[in-house]
């Protein structure tokens, strides 16, 4: 009886936040260690489906470099690195769109759907969602978007789906395909939605000050000192990065959190204690009441 009761409060405590998300399109960039355990996946699948059933439009979009380096390694393609970056020729962005788009896209999917959910895999070539050039002409086929086709992703959520993207975009050539950082693809679907929510689940709790504390609440010009001064370094550059440039395109809020923390996605958009660093530059989005 007490953990019902537990359960039945929980559940009241969080009906502003039900409806505060109530219609918002919220994107969740999905990777790290979770992607390769079925216990984590399944979990991570039903929070995206108790997310639909309440109300809200998730959008997946995923990432998958340790599959990558797997086939890579099994096919015997070596990898060049310029900068600590991979080359990506034509056998290797093959590569990448097997794995992206075939395995870990469809795992993905079934997952959501094992868990009652409806869920539907697309890559950015799809409808032309995402059109990339080069970000690097030394890297090969690394993209960045160019031009966003997101009517896709309306259709879908507004049809009951669930999308899932795996970041593979086409180029401005006939048959050219790019390979395109997941956590730059999400942050250019999210702006593109003008998303409610940007949700970057990481392997680390969130943004740290220079102690070591995770902050909850940045600005964008909190982001840019601490990047400034060194504060933010490493790899925390480029996601913060993605934050700064979602914010400006539209998105209300981005929040950097630890995908290794049970339920993360819930924690944050449903409760109070919310999971990592939220970077913003409005007020919280309040529902207006219908009469």
């Amino acid at each position: 009886m007490h953990d019902s009761i537990a359960t039945a409060k929980t559940l009241s405590e969080a009906l502003p936040y039900l409806q505060r998300y109530a219609g918002a399109v919220v994107v969740v960039k999905f990777g790290g260690n979770a992607m390769g355990d079925d216990d984590a996946m399944a979990e991570f699948a039903r929070d995206i489906v108790l997310m639909r059933q309440v109300g809200v439009n998730p959008v997946v979009v995923h990432g998958g470099g340790p599959m990558i380096n797997d086939l890579l390694a099994k096919l015997g393609i070596k990898s060049e690195f310029v900068r600590g970056k991979r080359v990506t020729d034509k056998p290797t962005v093959e590569v990448v769109e097997m794995v992206l788009s075939g395995l870990v896209n469809k795992r993905i999917v079934q997952a959501i759907n094992d868990q009652g959910g409806r869920a539907v895999g697309i890559s950015g070539k799809d409808d032309d969602l995402m059109v990339a050039e080069a970000d690097d002409p030394e890297l090969g086929f690394v993209g960045k978007p160019v031009e966003m086709n997101v009517q896709v992703l309306r259709d879908l959520y507004t049809a009951g789906m669930i999308p899932v993207v795996a970041p593979v975009a086409t180029g401005m050539e006939d048959n050219e395909t790019f390979n395109v950082n997941g956590d730059t693809a999400a942050g250019a679907i999210a702006g593109a939605l003008k998303a409610d929510r940007l949700l970057l689940l990481t392997d680390v709790k969130g943004v740290k000050n220079k102690d070591g504390d995770v902050v909850t609440q940045l600005t964008p010009d909190d982001v840019r000192a601490m990047i400034a001064d060194g504060t933010i370094a490493g790899g925390m550059i480029p996601k913060t990065e993605t934050a700064l440039k979602a914010v400006e395109e539209g998105v209300r809020a981005v929040v950097i959190l630890d995908g290794r923390v049970p339920n993360a996605c819930l924690l944050e958009l449903f409760t109070d204690h919310g999971a990592g660093s939220m970077i913003r530059t409005t007020e919280p989005r309040v529902k207006p009441r219908i009469r």
